[in-house]
């Protein structure tokens, strides 16, 4: 299954396709004894996107069958024992793909000529994806990170890895042991040989960036120059040859550090917005400037969620039962900001008071 949505990728996903492109989005569970009813419900969506291509007059016999083959093949990789908060599952002729998220998705079937991609897209907003680069002598790994987990990715050719280390060990005795070890001129090379590697990785796939490793490793890469000098540094030996759950416990308080940070900032930017006009709150009005490309930035808490009717001028809340209500409107605000350059931030629950769980900074 998936999980990074990298630019290219997404491009990749909004290019059009033959009709019918299936997207199919349900919402799964990481605990007991929520997700003993995420097998039922997938399989109870997978028929209704079944229903939904026989009836379609649109849909050969022969693309149908490559579709539901696709359907098939998807369902076949789906690890609901690894689960998230969403499943998506995209399916046309010739092709499938399988996403997990970290942020709910309604329960919905859609065919057309291109994938939803919206929920992808939020999710990605919400998780706030990095990089963790775990420095040592002879290794170089490269992690991935999201909201409660990082991750090992082959990314950019990492791992790196000297096959063949001969330190001297007089040498070594001389000035200090281990850290001498990074005065070396092959420690140097393969660092610098990473430093290249996860610049262009960073070019790829623009994320915040964490180092870690001993004081003398994230010294010398920070002369080398490159992607130490804006990456925050995590002095923590060792966890090149570690495990992702050392690499999230030493990582985690500095990530916590900075969304605390984070959060401050964009409250007291929402606040500076309040006494120069430029502050929006709640859906209507937020749906009717990202339309119009005027948000400069959005805030979200975390888990805001709304079911709304469009009216054409106005978003109302939705009647239960209402057949064209939209379960996924918060995510359709924030695809549309980042569509026009918006920054998008999500912040704890409760943290915007009365804005009632989105607010923001307006352009003009």
């Amino acid at each position: 299954m998936e999980h990074a949505l990298s630019p290219a990728t997404l491009a990749e996903l909004r290019r059009p396709r033959p009709y019918p492109a299936v997207s199919v989005l349900t919402p799964t569970h990481r605990r007991e004894p929520e997700n003993g009813q995420d097998p039922v419900r997938l399989r109870n969506v997978l028929a209704e996107a079944r229903k939904r291509l026989e009836s379609d007059p649109a849909v050969t016999r022969e693309r149908r069958a490559d579709v539901e083959a696709q359907l098939d093949r998807a369902l076949a990789e789906v690890d609901l024992g690894h689960a998230e908060d969403g499943l998506v599952i995209f399916a046309a002729p010739g092709e499938h793909q399988v996403w997990s998220l970290g942020r709910g998705v309604p329960e919905r079937v859609v065919l057309s000529d291109t994938f939803l991609t919206r929920n992808l897209v939020a999710a990605q907003a919400a998780e706030r994806p990095f990089w963790v680069l775990s420095l040592s002598a002879d290794r170089v790994t490269l992690w991935s990170g999201g909201p409660e987990r990082v991750a090992e990715d082959h990314a950019g050719g990492f791992p790196l890895v000297r096959r063949k280390v001969n330190f001297d060990a007089e040498r070594q005795e001389r000035v200090g042991d281990q850290p001498s070890t990074f005065r070396d001129e092959g420690t140097r090379q393969f660092l610098r040989e990473a430093d290249t590697a996860m610049g262009a990785l960073l070019r790829e796939q623009p994320r915040p960036l964490y180092v870690t490793g001993e004081e003398a490793a994230l010294s010398l890469l920070e002369e080398i120059g490159g992607v130490a000098r804006g990456a925050a540094q995590v002095r923590h030996g060792g966890l090149a040859h570690a495990g992702p759950e050392a690499v999230w416990q030493a990582v985690r308080p500095v990530l916590a550090a900075e969304t605390a940070r984070n959060t401050s900032s964009v409250v007291g930017e929402l606040t500076s917005a309040r006494g120069h006009r430029t502050f929006a709150a709640g859906l209507d009005e937020l749906w009717q400037s990202a339309r119009e490309g005027r948000v400069r930035l959005l805030a979200v808490e975390e888990n805001y969620r709304a079911t709304v009717v469009d009216h054409g001028e106005h978003l109302v809340p939705a009647e239960p039962g209402d057949l064209d209500a939209r379960d996924d409107i918060v995510d359709e605000i924030v695809e549309q900001c980042l569509e026009t350059g918006a920054r998008v931030r999500f912040v704890p629950d409760g943290a915007l008071g009365d804005a009632d769980g989105i607010a923001g900074v307006l352009r003009y």
